[in-house]
């Protein structure tokens, strides 16, 4: 079952199945050669992810963010992680910059092999451990936890390359203003790391809205 469930968090996450994709139990179990209750547990594990919807008698299917969701996502993220910024000690101590240039190195190495579970569990280790900085678990922990919410948007970058690169030479970015003290840029570059992700995502669910308009019985009948 677990197996189940990472190989479709990833299809979902990076893409290959895209919002308001059905999910047909038959199908499932003859990819993963699985039981039906193995199928279903592992719809059941995604729903709870908040990555996939199960509706009575339609069965399953990728969530769908609704530009409402996806902006208030994105508004609280981005207070969330303006307080931080405000919170961090800076310039930040050698030790964190040095563990933040090694994590970036790795993620470097991930993005150069397009490796995209490599490149986000470095994306991930970089954001937790500045993030950690501003010295209130709480607050860093709230941060975690919107970052989980929104996994079905943000990992979108990791299969647009020319994204991909921006949002490596910010991290590094990041690194500097910390390094430096730059608490304003730092700031900036903070909340426009942000947006390319929901903007991505909204682009795609966008064109995926335009498709299905295309493809309705109503369309085809005129």
């Amino acid at each position: 079952m677990a197996q189940i469930v990472r190989s479709l968090e990833f299809d979902i996450l990076f893409g290959a199945l895209r919002p308001r994709e059905r999910l047909v139990e038959d199908a499932l179990m003859a990819r993963f050669s699985a039981k039906r209750h193995a199928v279903r547990q592992a719809l059941v594990k995604l729903e709870h992810m908040g990555i996939v919807v199960r509706t009575p008698n339609r069965g399953a299917s990728v969530r769908d963010f609704t530009t409402e969701e996806v902006e208030d996502l994105a508004e609280v993220r981005e207070t969330l992680h303006s307080r931080a910024v405000q919170r961090m000690p800076l310039p930040a101590p050698p030790e964190l910059v040095a563990t933040l240039t090694a994590i970036q190195e790795q993620h470097d190495r991930a993005v150069a092999a397009r490796d995209p579970r490599r490149i986000d569990d470095a994306n991930e280790a970089f954001h937790r451990t500045m993030f950690e900085a501003c010295g209130n678990k709480i607050l860093s922990d709230a941060i975690a936890h919107y970052a989980y919410l929104s996994r079905a948007m943000r990992l979108y970058p990791l299969v647009d390359s020319k994204l991909l690169e921006t949002l490596r030479h910010e991290h590094w970015a990041m690194i500097d203003a910390l390094t430096r003290g730059d608490r304003r840029e730092l700031a900036r570059l903070i909340r426009g790391h942000i947006q390319h992700s929901k903007n991505l995502y909204l682009r795609v669910r966008g064109g995926l809205s335009r498709w299905l308009r295309a493809h309705s019985p109503s369309a085809r009948s005129s």
